[in-house]
């Protein structure tokens, strides 16, 4: 191995190390993606919750699942009995809506048949907010929001929320039918932000502000209470909770995927990349040398030939120019088709024919005028022309 490869390999090992020792002693950033995976302890997600549940719905029957809400709820109506099998409340935790139309349609169907569905996000299926006879709007702000229950019973104060917030409220409701359940108060404007809606034989249970359930506010002072209260609004009995994140979870999760989500990996890996980027740049430039191009050797056999052919022609040295041109056809036949060429009779015509495809008019005649000027001295520029048709017929 040469030394100069042996310094850079050793000098790209020696910043690893440092990078890898200064990143160990930095502070790392905090995390504040809006993932909402159970699995993960970054402020917003829902490992707290997903640990406390059993003790949250004590008296339920939890059930997690991870396929869509249209796959895990269809299998669950028997259409002889024209009823669902197992009926309870749906729950869905999340920054946005990730269900899909046809999920959306059959959660209508499963709240229609007597079953609760709550949704804690800050957008909704389109396809239930119209059934439900309900619009959302916006406020933008960068205040704090105070969140409360409109059972004032329950409620606790000071419960200031900013971090993960976000600004969505009911706009319009069916007041006829829709029970108020909490407010999001905004410096003075005070917004629905938690509603129940009847649904059938079930209900409906939309609320805005799912970064309540996240385990940065479920560990901060006594916002829990606020979670425990939005929860005990659910019904006791099968609870089936809906993470979309656990398919993602099974979908990214290859090795390489996860290294390159820990900060230090990830800045050595670039940095690696880079150096050896580098590092082949620089030693192609030094190494590689300009390669000329080099022309073909030129033939010059056909301009020697065509110099000396207009010598003899110039000269009118007719005779001169037929003996030759026979001498290079006789030599042609010799050489290409392994003729021999000392006889010029039929025997000679028909191993010619035979192996060239030429008629037998074109060879006879061919070599009829070889036979007559090899025996003449004079020759005229007619006879060369007559006798150089003749061959180049013969030649391929």
């Amino acid at each position: 191995m040469k030394k100069s490869l042996i310094i850079y390999i050793a000098l790209f090992a020696l910043v690893i190390v440092l990078i890898m020792i200064v990143d160990a002693n930095k502070p790392k950033p905090i995390d504040w993606r809006p993932s909402y995976k159970t699995e993960e302890k970054i402020p917003l997600g829902l490992y707290v919750l997903d640990k406390e549940a059993k003790s949250i719905f004590k008296d339920s029957k939890l059930k997690k699942f991870s396929v869509t809400p249209y796959e895990y709820i269809t299998p669950l109506y028997d259409y002889d009995l024209d009823d669902y099998t197992e009926k309870g409340t749906f729950i869905n935790i999340d920054e946005s809506s990730k269900i899909d139309p046809e999920s959306a349609e059959e959660l209508l169907y499963f709240a229609e048949y007597g079953s609760t569905v709550f949704l804690s996000m800050k957008d909704f299926p389109k396809v239930i907010l119209d059934s439900l006879k309900i619009e959302t709007s916006y406020r933008y702000s960068n205040d704090s929001l105070k969140l409360t229950l409109a059972d004032k019973t329950k409620n606790i104060d000071k419960l200031y929320y900013s971090e993960g917030v976000g600004f969505t409220y009911f706009d319009k409701l069916d007041t006829l039918n829709t029970l108020i359940l909490g407010y999001q108060r905004l410096d003075k404007k005070k917004d629905v932000n938690f509603i129940k809606v009847p649904y059938g034989n079930g209900t409906f249970i939309l609320h805005t502000q799912p970064a309540a359930f996240t385990n940065f506010h479920l560990l901060k002072n006594n916002h829990y209470h606020y979670a425990e209260q939005v929860l005990s609004y659910l019904p006791q009995g099968n609870m089936y909770w809906y993470s979309k994140s656990l398919i993602n979870d099974q979908l990214e999760g290859s090795a390489l995927r996860y290294f390159l989500k820990q900060p230090a990996f990830k800045a050595v890996y670039r940095l690696g990349l880079l150096c050896l980027f580098i590092f082949i740049f620089f030693n192609a430039r030094r190494k590689q040398r300009i390669v000329h191009d080099i022309p073909p050797v030129k033939n010059t056999t056909i301009d020697f030939t065509k110099t000396i052919g207009n010598l003899y022609y110039q000269e009118k040295n007719h005779h001169t120019i037929i003996q030759k041109k026979i001498i290079y056809f006789l030599e042609h036949i010799r050489t290409v088709y392994l003729i021999d060429t000392s006889t010029l009779n039929n025997e000679f015509v028909e191993k010619l024919h035979q192996k060239t495809g030429k008629s037998l008019e074109d060879i006879e005649k061919a070599v009829s005028l070889i036979k007559r000027h090899r025996n003449s001295f004079e020759s005229s520029e007619a006879d060369v022309i007559q006798i150089n048709k003749a061959i180049e017929k013969l030649i391929l």
